[in-house]
């Protein structure tokens, strides 16, 4: 209690260097709340990716292709050395005029022909009703973020693409990518898809015989990146990518992203830990005469230091617990703003909130030892001579 007494003997000056330190947690829950997101969601990606190889067409990226291919591509590629199973899917967005500005994984359609069933390692539990079947018919599987955005509920309906879906099961959330999709059979989703290509396209194809993407499931030893080179050198005019290549294209630039964002964020609060060692060189100036009075009747050097230092760390901490709930708050009116269209694009983790109080309290007792240091070596006689 004397601590706080002591912080807050210049009430207005307290809170206006507590409130400092506010700000800059504030901009670091914020910010790392947004990358935290972002990495759940390429962590999502590595763990997919681990042990398969996605093929698109040419132009697809990171894994993801909109192009359409032949579904006769999945025979081909089950042919090559090394390939235990290989299963077709159609993805796409969900909406016909999705946002031309998308932080993370937008809402999406994916069709899946249950052929991998029995080779994939990574599933998606269900939180409401069952998985899809392969009998199936007009029915799908909605993701959790996506609830609200299509008013979905098991045994309900939902309108997708102007087409009504009865939900058979709601996903588990995960924090990554399923969140955001919507499963249904391929040939469903081959309809949909066939639906929003030119007509002349539209009418030269078969929409039954057509995919944008091949999972591929390598067989007992063989390294997904090496089958991925082999698939691309024997079935040529495809994108196939790996684990490794997954890594190179979105997880290594993300890592970047986050730097910058951190940075930022770290700026911010490192201005504010500014104002902490101005508030307490003034404090100082202000008790020298205490200070003095103190060393006089015996306190020693470490004591004067252990309470100067005992203040700055409390104005970090009262800073830090400050600009964490803001933070909370500020992150939550964020997500319920974008909850009915499923853009939800900060997430506070418990490492992300223990370490910005921990960090605002640690920059609140460095910024506090050069004050408290010159606090301690004050010659007690010249100390009670200041005026």
């Amino acid at each position: 209690m004397r601590v706080l007494r002591n912080v807050f003997r210049r009430r207005l000056r307290a809170f206006l260097t507590i409130f400092g330190i506010t700000i800059g947690v504030l901009a670091l829950v914020v910010m790392g709340a947004m990358a935290e997101k972002m990495q759940l969601l390429v962590d999502g990606g590595t763990d997919y990716y681990a042990d398969k190889v996605s093929v698109t067409a040419e132009s697809g990226m990171g894994g993801f292709g909109t192009d359409p291919l032949p579904m006769s591509l999945i025979d081909e590629i089950e042919s090559v050395d090394g390939v235990a199973r290989a299963s077709g899917s159609i993805g796409m967005m969900l909406d016909e005029e999705p946002s031309a500005v998308s932080m993370g994984v937008p809402a999406n359609i994916q069709g899946t022909d249950f052929r991998g069933e029995g080779y994939d390692t990574y599933g998606v539990d269900i939180a409401q009703g069952r998985h899809l079947e392969p009998s199936d018919i007009g029915k799908v599987v909605v993701g959790a973020d996506l609830i609200e955005k299509l008013d979905a509920s098991v045994g309900g309906t939902v309108q997708i693409r102007g087409e009504e879906y009865e939900v058979v099961g709601i996903m588990e959330k995960t924090l990554s990518a399923p969140d955001m999709a919507v499963m249904m059979p391929l040939a469903e989703a081959q309809h949909i898809f066939a639906q929003q290509l030119p007509p002349a396209v539209r009418d030269s194809i078969d929409e039954h015989e057509i995919v944008t993407g091949v999972t591929v499931y390598p067989e007992a030893g063989v390294d997904p990146d090496a089958l991925a080179t082999t698939i691309e050198n024997e079935i040529g005019d495809v994108t196939a990518m790996g684990p490794a290549g997954f890594k190179t294209s979105v997880e290594e630039p993300l890592k970047i992203f986050n730097q910058i964002i951190y940075a930022i964020a770290l700026l911010s609060l490192v201005i504010g830990g500014l104002s902490v060692i101005n508030t307490m060189t003034m404090a100082v100036a202000e008790r020298t005469r205490e200070i003095g009075i103190r060393k006089s009747i015996g306190a020693t050097r470490t004591a004067v230091l252990r309470q100067f230092v005992s203040e700055s760390a409390v104005i970090g901490l009262l800073g830090g617990l400050a600009g964490l709930g803001l933070g909370a708050i500020l992150v939550y009116l964020a997500n319920s703003a974008g909850a009915a269209s499923a853009t939800r694009l900060f997430l506070i983790t418990e490492r992300l909130a223990i370490g910005s109080v921990a960090f605002a309290m640690v920059l609140g007792v460095l910024a506090g030892l050069y004050p408290a240091w010159h606090a301690s070596s004050l010659n007690p006689v010249k100390a009670l001579r200041y005026e």
